[in-house]
């Protein structure tokens, strides 16, 4: 089949992010100027740069009570900071649950029962048992075409990993099989890991 998304694609649900699949899921932990933590997950996530380290989110939704935008957005906006913690398989459900739309006076942690941690070089929360956390200080927020599409850049300022997942000097994703998203409601592991040489090198 083929489709133009302007007109619709006569199926039951939307195949798009099913086709772009798997995508790394960034759990951000973001703190408000008032004080409230709150977390929630984000699959439109990625690293974008090495030197010096960048990632990016996208957030795609909003909540009445947030100005067009979602919680983590708003908070980045108000604060300049934010962190991305890595989702393992084990956490599948308390991430999970820290997705749903809650009201901005819900801490995400605390709900979904998390054990919560502090940043070293921003001030805002991070889930203490991640497999890895990124600190990240604001470089921009880009608005994108459509209502509430809003992509925000962050430059990494520190680096969590924890302990278990370093073998041999490297950051082995085997450890904890990294929880990836697919399309739907459905979501996969990474659990087999082979190597490539590039040519030349």
């Amino acid at each position: 089949m083929f489709y133009e998304p302007k007109n619709g694609h006569d199926l039951p649900h939307n195949p798009f992010n099913a086709i772009v699949s798997p995508r790394p899921i960034g759990w951000i932990a973001t703190r408000g100027a008032d004080g409230q933590d709150n977390l929630a997950p984000y699959s439109f996530f990625n690293a974008v740069a090495y030197v010096p380290p960048q990632v990016m989110f996208a957030s795609t939704s909003s909540k009445p009570d947030r100005d067009g935008t979602k919680d983590s957005v708003a908070n980045i906006r108000d604060t300049g900071v934010f962190a991305v913690n890595i989702v393992e398989y084990a956490a599948r459900d308390m991430m999970n649950q820290t997705s749903g739309s809650w009201d901005r006076d819900t801490d995400e942690f605390t709900l979904a029962g998390i054990e919560k941690g502090e940043c070293e070089t921003i001030d805002c929360p991070r889930v203490l048992n991640s497999p890895a956390t990124l600190e990240c200080k604001l470089t921009q927020i880009l608005q994108l075409p459509g209502e509430a599409n809003f992509a925000v850049f962050g430059e990494v300022t520190g680096v969590h990993i924890r302990d278990n997942c370093l073998v041999d000097g490297m950051f082995d994703v085997t450890t904890f099989n990294p929880l990836t998203r697919l399309g739907y409601r459905d979501y996969s592991t990474i659990r087999e890991v082979f190597s490539l040489q590039r040519p030349g090198e």
